[in-house]
């Protein structure tokens, strides 16, 4: 993924091998399809038989063949639970991580406690008098709430070594405008339905007068908030989302919010510039808080701040909150444990406090030295093909090769931790922990505005499962509770985690040169860098990129947006082919090892359909067409593939073959 919702090496390494006597794949066959070939659909034969085998469990919208979010909470849970066994120091940060932990697991003193937590918030929002406080209070609530227009705070793009803060659209309690705009999907009606009786449930628990007319009035107001979003495809271009101005100049081009009093309830009274995303939603929005009643308002906000709070209420409001996003929004049919809530919570709040007890435990130094090693190849492949590209002109190669030199890694978790010392932690408050952690790292982000950015922190806790890369900083990401087998295996041989892990470290920098990453250059500067031969040549290539993927059909009468999903398609595609080249430098000419059947190029295509394995509820499928800019796991699997020429030659594809691309069809970008 690309961090905006996203040091090269010129010579080739070679991995060490840390395998036993007896060669060792690591390929998890049974879960192969044997009735289905390769050569007809790569993600079926490498997935088929666990397909058929699997049911989603009742509480969750996907399950994964190699679930690694479970595995890495599952870890979590057991430090925590050490940690609650015996007494820690007053104050550490061991007694907060308890803490908080044991606060969000004691539903009996939630359920005591009422609606007292949240009483004082929801009298604030009745006392408020004007638009001047409506505007001052949501400044206040930013990191707590999202509000129809909310901050975020980022590397300038002109200037990627200071900080600014940004505004961003927001504010729907449906995953998109489409929710509300797209009238002919039945399924997205039925999910704007279940909002509607979710908000006037809400109503009716706060004990908020004609709960159902209240609901009909909130829907009313966000259905004018969703007409001034943008496609989501739209805020993914840094081109179309850069316009800084001054707080002044804000004030004259988006009239109608007392812009001055929401930035001081945000800590940003003195705030020099003001990144503007999209403008023209933002003199929308605006205009809306001057147009619409100011009691529409406060009860919509009353609504947003129940719904935020619900996990931490009472069990009316959590069975509520589960039934609209869970099961409405997900397909999920049983509540998660509570146990699981509570460590997503402890990582939002406490993240990097709980990152540091993860890597202590279980991320020892080889496995982030190797990761290195396969980095190191992976640029080193990809000097490679940049050198080969026919499309790209010679200056412009010149200055490709110059950013990819520049790329950074950072491999498992940060030389330097945050410090919570501040942070209030009260093991009998789950509400209050919830609220204090959220207003907590608000501040941590505002005090960064109009100071340097710091080089060594990182978006991601240690123990996310995910991977990103920063244009700002040119760097690439990949925290310690992603580098786990089967992605990442230390016994495994080299073709699979080349197939796996690799072709995601090729993923990751492929977004340094994709439609966002080559708006930056090597410093991480928004500019230019790219002839117009280029643009159109790279334009023309994706263009085919967009059309394949537009074509995929998800679900029934429902396809891949293929421009939304563009950068990361770019990325897969390229992850793959550019991981491939170097997984054949890696054997320094050697062939590889016969294993399982199956030789070493055939191993590194089916790990790589294999690191997709999962199954998704509809509901959940719906939300991530609509929202996600990544496509689904299928056709992540089989669409770079029949792409690559490699994987032709490797299961000797012809025509007739459902994966069977024409050679002079088959697109090449990086």
């Amino acid at each position: 993924m690309t961090k905006f919702n996203i040091a090269g090496f010129a010579l080739f390494f070679q991995l060490a091998t840390c395998m036993a006597d007896t060669p060792h794949s690591a390929l998890e066959i049974l879960g192969f399809d044997p009735a289905v070939r390769a050569q007809d659909d790569l993600f079926v034969a490498a997935n088929g038989g666990w397909l058929k085998a699997t049911e989603i469990p009742a509480d969750k919208s996907a399950a994964y063949g190699f679930d690694l979010p479970d595995i890495t909470a599952g870890r979590v849970r057991s430090i925590v639970e050490d940690l609650a066994s015996k007494p820690q120091q007053a104050a550490s940060a061991e007694q907060k991580v308890g803490e908080f932990y044991a606060s969000y697991l004691n539903t009996a003193a939630i359920d005591q406690a009422g609606l007292t937590p949240v009483q004082a918030m929801l009298t604030e929002i009745d006392a408020i008098k004007n638009r001047k406080e409506l505007a001052y209070w949501q400044g206040r609530m930013q990191g707590r709430i999202e509000t129809p227009l909310w901050l975020r705070v980022f590397p300038d793009f002109k200037n990627p070594g200071i900080n600014e803060v940004m505004t961003w659209q927001g504010g729907l309690g449906l995953p998109d405008r489409d929710y509300y705009l797209n009238q002919k999907d039945p399924r997205l009606v039925k999910a704007h339905a279940a909002y509607q009786t979710y908000l006037a449930k809400l109503a009716s628990l706060a004990g908020i007068p004609h709960a159902d007319a209240v609901a009909q009035r909130v829907i009313r107001l966000e259905q004018r908030i969703a007409q001034s979003h943008w496609a989501q495809a739209d805020t993914n271009d840094p081109s179309k989302i850069s316009h800084p101005m001054t707080l002044q100049k804000l004030i004259t081009s988006a009239p109608g919010f007392d812009w001055q009093a929401f930035f001081q309830g945000a800590n940003l009274a003195d705030v020099k510039q003001i990144n503007v995303t999209q403008l023209n939603t933002a003199t929308t929005i605006a205009a809306l808080f001057a147009e619409i009643p100011l009691d529409d308002w406060k009860l919509y906000f009353k609504l947003r701040s129940l719904d935020e709070a619900a996990p931490v209420l009472p069990t009316a409001f959590r069975a509520a909150h589960f039934v609209y996003r869970g099961t409405a929004l997900q397909g999920i049919t049983i509540e998660p444990a509570r146990w699981q809530q509570s460590i997503d919570a402890l990582n939002t709040a406490l993240g990097e406090e709980v990152g540091q007890l993860y890597v202590a435990r279980y991320f020892p130094e080889e496995q982030k030295n190797r990761m290195l090693t396969m980095v190191n190849n992976l640029l080193a492949a990809y000097r490679e093909s940049i050198k080969n590209l026919s499309w790209m002109t010679p200056a412009t190669k010149v200055l490709a090769l110059d950013k990819l030199a520049k790329i950074k890694s950072k491999i498992g978790y940060p030389d330097h931790w945050r410090d919570y010392s501040n942070l209030q932690i009260d093991a009998s408050d789950a509400v209050g922990n919830r609220h204090r952690s959220a207003r907590f790292e608000w501040e941590y982000q505002a005090a960064k505005v109009d100071h340097k950015v710091d080089h060594d922190e990182w978006m991601m806790t240690a123990q996310t499962v995910d991977a990103y890369y920063d244009p700002m900083g040119n760097e690439i990401i990949f925290p310690a509770g992603h580098l786990q087998a089967p992605y990442f295996d230390m016994n495994a041989d080299d073709a699979v985690n080349y197939g796996a892990i690799g072709s995601m470290i090729g993923h990751e920098i492929s977004h340094g040169f994709d439609s966002q990453g080559s708006q930056f250059d090597g410093d991480g500067v928004m500019r230019d860098w790219w002839s117009a031969a280029d643009h159109q040549a790279f334009e023309e290539l994706t263009a085919k990129l967009v059309a394949q993927y537009d074509a995929e059909e998800a679900l029934p009468g429902k396809h891949v947006d293929g421009k939304l999903t563009l950068n990361e398609n770019i990325a897969d595609l390229s992850g793959l082919q550019v991981a491939y080249l170097a997984y054949q430098n890696s054997l320094g000419g050697k062939p590889a090892a016969l294993i399982d059947g199956y030789t070493g190029e055939q191993r590194f295509f089916l790990s790589y359909a294999q690191s997709w394995r999962s199954k998704v509820r509809e509901q959940m499928q719906l939300q991530w067409l609509t929202t996600d800019p990544h496509a689904p796991h299928k056709f992540r699997a089989n669409d770079p593939a029949r792409n690559t020429d490699s994987f032709h030659a490797a299961f000797a594809t012809k025509p007739g073959d459902r994966m069977y691309k024409p050679e002079n069809e088959r697109i090449h970008i990086w």
